[in-house]
């Protein structure tokens, strides 16, 4: 079981970390669904990660707001019309604002960091029950080692990624009562990949997230993976 003719949500794919895993899964042959607010900038991802070879996975661009739960509803409604089954959901909303201390983080800047959180909350149930019934759903996050040693000048941001941990684990726990309340095997997984700084292993992230189909659900679901 591979990522092959796999359905992949890359939700907030436009940055460069996107277009570096949008490229690894459409290579391994996943039809991906890049998300983001910007039309402009998702055309300018599907440009670029455009491929010639026959043999290379699709790529679908969608317009929402990942934090708006009405928006993403939307966009789960219009693909299951489609006929898109989604086999994999990746978060790529992040960000980061710290330094100060722990006096300079301000409410301000956990607004702006908490938007990473509420799309993982809001995508996640939007794509729930597709995971649940997928025989290989995959849920991954991009998360950070400053989870297990946070610092007074990135108390905000570690805080936004301890709990997006904390629900990645909630995502697991669902799935493996889900597999053992209908007597069958797990098929889905939840993980999070721990990264110092994604830039500097973003070609590692992104074949670990391609790899996630290799691996069996049962040993894969509920880990913390670090990457540094």
């Amino acid at each position: 079981m591979t990522v092959r003719d796999r359905t992949v949500l890359l939700a907030g794919a436009t940055s460069p970390s996107g277009l570096t895993i949008t490229r690894l899964l459409m290579e391994a042959g996943a039809r991906v669904i890049a998300v983001g607010r910007d039309q402009s900038r998702l055309d300018d991802l599907a440009a670029a990660a455009g491929s010639s070879d026959p043999a290379s996975g699709s790529l679908r661009t969608e317009v929402c707001s990942l934090t708006d739960e009405t928006e993403v509803a939307a966009l789960a409604s219009r693909l299951a019309d489609a006929g898109e089954h989604i086999d994999g959901l990746v978060p790529l909303v992040g960000g980061w604002r710290g330094g100060g201390g722990l006096a300079g983080q301000t409410e301000e800047d956990y607004r702006v960091l908490a938007q990473a959180f509420t799309a993982v909350r809001v995508t996640s149930r939007a794509f729930d029950a597709d995971l649940r019934t997928s025989q290989a759903g995959r849920f991954a996050i991009v998360s950070s080692v400053a989870v297990a040693r946070p610092l007074a000048g990135g108390a905000n941001y570690a805080a936004v990624k301890a709990a997006s941990e904390a629900w990645t684990r909630a995502v697991a726990q669902g799935f493996a009562k889900a597999a053992r309340d209908a007597d069958e095997p797990l098929r889905a997984a939840a993980v999070a990949f721990r990264v110092r700084t994604l830039d500097e292993v973003i070609d590692r992230v992104a074949a670990q997230i391609a790899g996630l189909w290799d691996m069996d659900p049962a040993e894969l679901n509920d880990r913390i993976i670090e990457i540094t």
